[in-house]
């Protein structure tokens, strides 16, 4: 069992988490924000180390060698900092800036989730029938026009327009999810797909964890909760079109 590098990876993180929310309030160049950064770099390469040179590696580092398992965990963890990163943002929204209460606030987005569990299974089929890699980038693409059309969205937009707005981002990004998989585990070999199912899990944990993370900084770091909504909102956004355009190289998979 791989202990040295389970410690390491969750101490990396930790110590990465801690830095981007509390980097805000505490200051950057604040004692703990800097010793919290200088942890998350030993503890990653203790990890990196431990990976290259165990003989149970957690996550063995010739898995990244291939090219479509590179995009395909980018894509993963982009997709999650993106919904989740919307989720933390639009919720403080609409309580704090909208005056909502929590009950309010958990019904608008009702029609993000409920739809998301509805269509999920079409992104199955429309993998099937146009290959992975049409889901994929049109999800992106598709969660991206909702980012946009919240960071356009004037202030006084009705709570429950705004709630219509944040559908693309959730719909976008189920359609990602199934074809993400069969591409990766297409990418490793069959003994491998275990492991590589569970690093492709990871990424989007890691990536919900810091999406939530990166953008309650942003929030922390501007003056108006309006402004700092659509800064953070844009800067995803961002994130997940240079995504769409990277994922654009992937190859169809040799078997479904």
């Amino acid at each position: 069992f791989d202990w040295t590098g389970q410690v390491a990876a969750v101490v990396a993180l930790a110590s990465l988490t801690f830095a981007v929310i509390e980097g805000a309030d505490l200051g950057w160049t604040s004692h703990a924000v800097l010793v919290a950064y200088a942890l998350a770099v030993v503890a990653a390469t203790v990890f990196l180390r431990s990976q290259a040179r165990g003989s149970h590696p957690m996550v063995p580092l010739d898995l990244f060698a291939s090219r479509q398992v590179a995009v395909t965990l980018t894509a993963a963890f982009t997709g999650m900092a993106g919904f989740y990163g919307l989720v933390f943002v639009q919720g403080l929204y609409f309580q704090e800036g909208r005056g909502l209460d929590p009950l309010a606030t958990g019904l608008l987005f009702l029609p993000m989730t409920g739809l998301v569990a509805l269509l999920n299974p079409w992104a199955a089929r429309t993998a099937l029938r146009f290959g992975p890699v049409v889901p994929i980038v049109g999800g992106q693409v598709v969660m991206v026009a909702g980012l946009l059309a919240l960071v356009l969205a004037p202030s006084t937009v009705p709570p429950w327009a705004a709630a219509l707005l944040m559908v693309p981002v959730g719909v976008g990004g189920s359609f990602t999810v199934p074809p993400l998989t069969s591409m990766l585990l297409d990418a490793v070999p069959a003994e491998r797909a275990g492991t590589g199912s569970g690093v492709l899990n990871t990424a989007r944990q890691v990536g919900g964890s810091l999406g939530v993370a990166a953008v309650g900084a942003v929030l922390a770091s501007q003056q108006d909760l309006l402004a700092g909504q659509r800064v953070a909102l844009l800067g995803v956004a961002v994130l997940v079109a240079a995504t769409a355009a990277l994922s654009l190289t992937l190859r169809r998979p040799t078997h479904q």
